[in-house]
C-alpha cells in the first residue's frame, strides 16, 4: 500500500497542510478541558463573572480556530485523496491499454473493472482516515495522558484498567472481521463477472428462455457476498456498542473515585470535569487507532490487487531501438510462425509459412477451430509468436515499435466493437483527422451510406455502447469504414463479412478491389463465395497449411478445401 502513496507526490504540499491543520486542531481539543476546568474553580466557585467571560471568550475562540481547521483540513484531506485515486485509475488505465491479449486472459475484464473502480475507492476512503488520524490520535492520546496526570495522577490508575481492556477488544473484534474484509473483495469480482456476462448475453438468455437460472446463479454469488457483508457488519456492529458501554463504565469509575478524592479534599471539581474529558479524549484516540487498523488490511487487500495490476510484467513490448527502415511497402511474410496459446497443450498454429505482397488478396479459410482468427491477431501483434517470425517489409514486427507496426494495420475484428457516439465519431477512431469527405467515402466503399443516409442526422447519429442500436451487418459495415478511413499499407479482415447478405458482400468486395488495389489485403473468412476470387487462398486445418494457392487448383489438389467448397456451392460451382 506505501508504494500506491508515491503518486501522491503532486499533494504533498496539501496533505503538509492537512497535517499542520490537524495538529493545531489537536492542540485546540487539548486545551479546552483545561479552560473549562479554569471556569468551575475560578470563576463558578468564587462567583468571578469577568473570569467566566475572560475565560469563556478564550474558549470560543479556541473553538472557532479548531472548528476552521477542522473544515479546512477535511477539505483538503478529500481533495487529495481524490486526485490521488484520479492518478491511480489513470495509472491502471495506461497500463491496460498496454497489456497484450494474453494479459486479459490472464487476469479477466471483470477483476480488471473492479479493480480500478471498488478497490481504488477502499484505498481513497482509508487515505482520508489516515490524513485526518494519523496526526490527531497519536497527539491526543499522548497529550491527554499527560494532561490528565497533571490533574490526579491516583485517578489514571482507571484508565490503566480501562484502555488495555478496550484494546484487547478491538484487537479480537478486528481478528475476526479482518479476513472478512478480504473475501469481500474477491466476491465483489465474482458478482462483477457473473453481472458483466449476464448483461452481455441477454440477448441469448431472452432466446433460450434461461431467465429463471440466471436468476437463481446471480442470487447465489450474490447471496454470497451479502451474507459476507451481514457478517462483517455484524460484528462491526457489536463492537460500538460494547466500545461504548467501557467508555460509559470507565465515565462512571472516574465520576465515583473522583467524587470520593473531592470529599477528601484531594481534588477540585474543575480538575474532575477537566480530567473526564481527557479521559474520553484518551479512549476515544485510541479507538480512531484501532478503527484505522480495522480499515487499514482492507485498503492493504486492495491495494495488493491494484499493485498486481501495474505491476504487470508485459509479455510483449517495444525494443530498446526499433527499425523502422522499410525498403518496401506492404510486403507482409511468415516465416515457419509457431504459436501456442498460454496453458495450452498443443500449438494453435504450427509451421506457417507465406508471403502476401502488395495489389494481392490473400485469403485464409478453414474449419472451425483451424486457427484462422489465431494467424491474423499475430499480425498486429496482439501475441508474440513461439518460433519462427512475422515479416512487415522485410523487417522482424517484433523490431517496431507497436505504434508504427499498428499504423501500417487497418484490422477489422471477428467481432465489430464500436463505442457510444456519433456514427462520424466511430468511423473517426481510424484515423483522427480524417475530414468529412474521407469519413463518407469510406462509408461508400464499405457499402453503409446507404443505411446512414436513411438514420435521423445520418453520420451525426448517436449509436448506443456497443451499436446497441444497430444490426450484425451494420456494425460490420462501420467496423470496415473504419478501417478504410485509415488507408493503411496492409488490410487484416478477420471473416467481417459474415453478418452481410450476398448481394451486399459482393458489392463490398468488388468496391475493394477498386479503393485498396495498392495494399495487401488478408482476408479470414468461412464462405468460399468471399475467398474463391483470392489471388492466394490458404487452407487451414488444425492449425497447419493443409494447401495454398488458386481456387481451381485447390479444387483438384486439396482435400480439405474440396470437402469446404462442396459443403457451400452446388456442384456446377465447384468446377
Amino acid at each position: 500500500m506505501l508504494r500506491l502513496f508515491r503518486f501522491l507526490k503532486p499533494y504533498r504540499f496539501m496533505i503538509a497542510g492537512v497535517l499542520v491543520l490537524v495538529f493545531v486542531q489537536t492542540l485546540g481539543d487539548l486545551y479546552l478541558p483545561t479552560l473549562n476546568a479554569d471556569i468551575i474553580d475560578k470563576g463558578v466557585m468564587l462567583g468571578d463573572t469577568k473570569k467566566i467571560l475572560q475565560t469563556g471568550g478564550i474558549m470560543l475562540i479556541a473553538v472557532f480556530i479548531s472548528v476552521t481547521c477542522a473544515v479546512i483540513a477535511s477539505y483538503l484531506s478529500s481533495r487529495s485523496a481524490a486526485g490521488f485515486g484520479k492518478i491511480v485509475r489513470s495509472k491502471i488505465f495506461q497500463k491496460v491499454e498496454s497489456f497484450s491479449l494474453h494479459e486479459f486472459d490472464k487476469l479477466g475484464t471483470s477483476t480488471l473493472i473492479t479493480r480500478t473502480t471498488n478497490d481504488i475507492t477502499q484505498i481513497q476512503m482509508v487515505l482520508v482516515i489516515i490524513m485526518r488520524m494519523m496526526i490527531a490520535a497519536p497527539l491526543m492520546a499522548i497529550g491527554g495522558t499527560i494532561l490528565a496526570l497533571s490533574k490526579d495522577k491516583p485517578l489514571t490508575l482507571v484508565l490503566a484498567v480501562a484502555i488495555p481492556l478496550l484494546a484487547v477488544f478491538v484487537t479480537l473484534v478486528a481478528l475476526k472481521v479482518i479476513p472478512l474484509f478480504k473475501l469481500i473483495q474477491q466476491k465483489v469480482d465474482k458478482v462483477n463477472l457473473v453481472l458483466r456476462e449476464k448483461l452481455s448475453g441477454v440477448r441469448v438468455i431472452r432466446a433460450f428462455g434461461t431467465e429463471a437460472q440466471e436468476i437463481k446463479r446471480f442470487e447465489k454469488v450474490n447471496d454470497d457476498l451479502t451474507e459476507t457483508f451481514i457478517k462483517a457488519n455484524r460484528i462491526m456492529a457489536f463492537m460500538m456498542p460494547a466500545i461504548t458501554l467501557i467508555m460509559s463504565l470507565t465515565q462512571i469509575s472516574i465520576i465515583w473515585f473522583g467524587g470520593i478524592r473531592i470529599g477528601n479534599g484531594d481534588m477540585q471539581l474543575g480538575a474532575l470535569s477537566a480530567f473526564t474529558q481527557y479521559a474520553m479524549q484518551i479512549m476515544m484516540s485510541f479507538l480512531m487507532m484501532t478503527m484505522m487498523f480495522v480499515m487499514i488490511p482492507r485498503a492493504r487487500a486492495a491495494a495488493v490487487r491494484v499493485n498486481e495490476v501495474l505491476d504487470t510484467k508485459l509479455s510483449i513490448f517495444d525494443p530498446p531501438e526499433s527499425n523502422e527502415c522499410f525498403l518496401t511497402k506492404g510486403y507482409l511474410e511468415f516465416r515457419k510462425v509457431t504459436f501456442s496459446y498460454h496453458g495450452a497443450e498443443e500449438p494453435a498454429i504450427r509451421d506457417i509459412s507465406f508471403k502476401a505482397c502488395p495489389g494481392e488478396v490473400t485469403a485464409i479459410i478453414g474449419s472451425t477451430g483451424s486457427g484462422k482468427s489465431t494467424l491474423a491477431n499475430l499480425i498486429p501483434r496482439f501475441y508474440d509468436v513461439d518460433e519462427g517470425e512475422i515479416l512487415i517489409d522485410g523487417v522482424d514486427i517484433r523490431q517496431m515499435s507497436q505504434e508504427c507496426l499498428r499504423n501500417m494495420i487497418g484490422l477489422v475484428p471477428q467481432k465489430p466493437v464500436l463505442f457510444s457516439g456519433s456514427i462520424k465519431d466511430n468511423i473517426r477512431v481510424g484515423k483522427e483527422n480524417a475530414d468529412d469527405e474521407a469519413i463518407r467515402k469510406a462509408a461508400e466503399t464499405a457499402q453503409a451510406s446507404e443505411f446512414i443516409e436513411k438514420m435521423e442526422g445520418t453520420y451525426d447519429y448517436h449509436i448506443e455502447q456497443g451499436g446497441a442500436n444497430l444490426s450484425g451487418g451494420q456494425k460490420q459495415r462501420l467496423s470496415i469504414a473504419r478501417a478504410l478511413v485509415r488507408e493503411p499499407e496492409i488490410y487484416v479482415f478477420d471473416d467481417s463479412f459474415s453478418a452481410l447478405d450476398f448481394k451486399t458482400d459482393a458489392r463490398l468486395r468488388s468496391a475493394l478491389r477498386k479503393e485498396i488495389k495498392e495494399a495487401t489485403v488478408i482476408i479470414v473468412a468461412q464462405r468460399v463465395g468471399t475467398v474463391m476470387n483470392a489471388d492466394r487462398i490458404i487452407v487451414l486445418e488444425q492449425g497447419k497449411v493443409a494447401g495454398m494457392g488458386k481456387h481451381k487448383d485447390l479444387i483438384n489438389e486439396c482435400e480439405v478445401y474440396r470437402q469446404i467448397v462442396e459443403s457451400q456451392l452446388a456442384g456446377e460451382e465447384t468446377a
